[in-house]
C-alpha cells in the first residue's frame, strides 16, 4: 500500500471519528437537558461505585451511556494518534493534529469528570457551573477543531505547505475574529441552553418577562444575549463566507464557502424556530448538532484558504505592496 492511499485512508477513518464525537457530543446535550448528569452520583470514573451499574434508574443508565460512549472516543483518539505517526513522516501537521486530538479528548474527560465530583449537574444553579459548562464547551470546539484540521491536513496535496502557512494578513484577521465570534455564540448558547433547562417557561411572554428582569437569575437574564449576539456573528459569518466565495478560485474552496454560509443561515432558523417553541429537547439537540456542523465547516474552509492562499499570493499581499494581485503562479 502506497503513502498516498494510506494517507486517505486515515482521513476517512477520522473522518468516522469525528462523526462519531459530534453524536457524543450532541448525547451530552440530552444528558443535560434531561437532568440526567448526577445519574451516577458524585462518582467517577464508577457509576455509583460500580462499573457497570446493574440495577439502575432511566437517569442512571443515560449518564452510564454517555460515560460509555466517551471512554470509547477516547481509545481511539489513542489509536488515531498512534496511527499518524505510523502514515506521515515527522513535522507533518496531521501527525501532530492527531496529538492534539488525543490531547484535548483527554482534557475533555478531565473537565467531565470535575463536572460530576464538583456536583456541576442537574439541578445546580450556581454560577461556578456557568464557568464549567464554557469551559467544556471551548474545549469541545477545540476538540473538533483539530480533528477537522487533521482530516484537511491528511488530504492536502504533497505539493502544498504542510507547516505555517503565509496567508494574506486580511484573511488570517477576518479568520480569527469569525472563529472568535462563533466561539461566544456557542458559549452564550451553552449558558442559554442551561438556563432553560433550570427555569423552563410556559410561554414566549413571560419567558422575555424573566429575561429583563433583575430580580431573574443571572442564568435567565443572560439567556436573552444569546440571540442578539448570534444574529450579529450570522451576518459576519455570511458576509466572511461570501468573501471567501469569491477569493477562492478554486472548485472546492467556494464548495466549502458555499456550504459554511448555508450552515450559518440554516442554525439562524433553527434557532428561531428554539426560541419559538420554548426549546424542546429534541430541538436543543438539532440546534447543537447545526452549531457544531458550523463550526467544522468554518474550520475547513479555512485550512482549504490558508493553503490555497498561500499558493496563490506572495507573503506581502494584504499589506498594499501588490495591490491584491497574485505575486506568482
Amino acid at each position: 500500500m502506497d503513502d498516498v492511499t494510506s494517507e486517505r485512508r486515515f482521513a476517512r477513518a477520522m473522518t468516522g471519528f469525528l462523526a462519531y464525537t459530534v453524536g457524543v457530543i450532541v448525547f451530552g446535550a440530552y444528558v443535560r437537558a434531561t437532568l440526567s448528569g448526577d445519574g451516577c452520583g458524585d462518582h467517577w470514573p464508577t457509576c455509583h461505585g460500580s462499573l457497570v451499574p446493574l440495577r439502575a434508574s432511566s437517569k442512571t443508565w443515560i449518564e452510564f451511556s454517555h460515560r460509555a460512549t466517551s471512554g470509547l472516543a477516547w481509545i481511539a483518539a489513542a489509536v488515531f494518534a498512534w496511527w499518524a505517526r505510523r502514515v506521515f513522516p515527522r513535522r507533518h501537521s496531521a501527525r501532530r493534529g492527531a496529538s492534539w486530538v488525543l490531547i484535548l479528548m483527554t482534557t475533555e474527560a478531565m473537565i467531565g469528570a470535575a463536572i460530576v465530583l464538583l456536583k456541576m449537574v442537574a439541578q445546580n444553579e450556581s454560577i461556578a457551573r456557568g464557568y464549567w459548562i464554557s469551559a467544556h464547551l471551548l474545549n469541545t470546539f477545540g476538540l473538533l477543531a483539530a480533528q477537522t484540521y487533521t482530516i484537511a491536513r491528511a488530504l492536502s496535496s504533497p505539493g502544498l505547505p504542510s507547516r505555517r502557512s503565509n496567508a494574506p494578513d486580511a484573511v488570517s484577521l477576518a479568520t480569527v475574529c469569525v472563529g472568535a465570534g462563533l466561539l461566544l455564540v456557542s458559549v452564550s448558547g451553552a449558558i442559554a441552553a442551561l438556563g432553560d433547562t433550570l427555569f423552563p417557561v410556559d410561554s414566549l411572554e413571560r419567558g422575555l418577562a424573566q429575561d429583563l428582569s433583575t430580580q431573574s437569575h443571572i442564568f435567565i437574564r443572560l439567556r436573552i444575549a444569546h440571540p442578539l449576539i448570534a444574529m450579529v456573528v450570522s451576518v459576519v459569518s455570511v458576509v466572511f463566507g461570501g468573501w471567501m466565495n469569491l477569493a477562492l478560485l478554486d472548485r472546492r474552496g467556494r464548495y466549502l464557502a458555499r456550504v459554511f454560509v448555508a450552515c450559518v443561515v440554516v442554525q439562524v432558523a433553527v434557532g428561531v424556530l428554539n426560541l419559538t417553541l420554548l426549546a424542546p429537547i429534541w430541538l436543543q439537540m438539532i440546534h447543537l448538532l447545526i452549531a457544531d456542523m458550523v463550526w467544522i465547516s468554518f474550520v475547513l474552509l479555512s485550512a482549504h484558504a490558508r493553503l490555497r492562499l498561500h499558493v496563490a499570493f506572495g507573503p506581502g499581499f494584504g499589506s498594499g505592496s501588490v495591490r491584491g494581485r497574485p505575486s506568482h503562479r
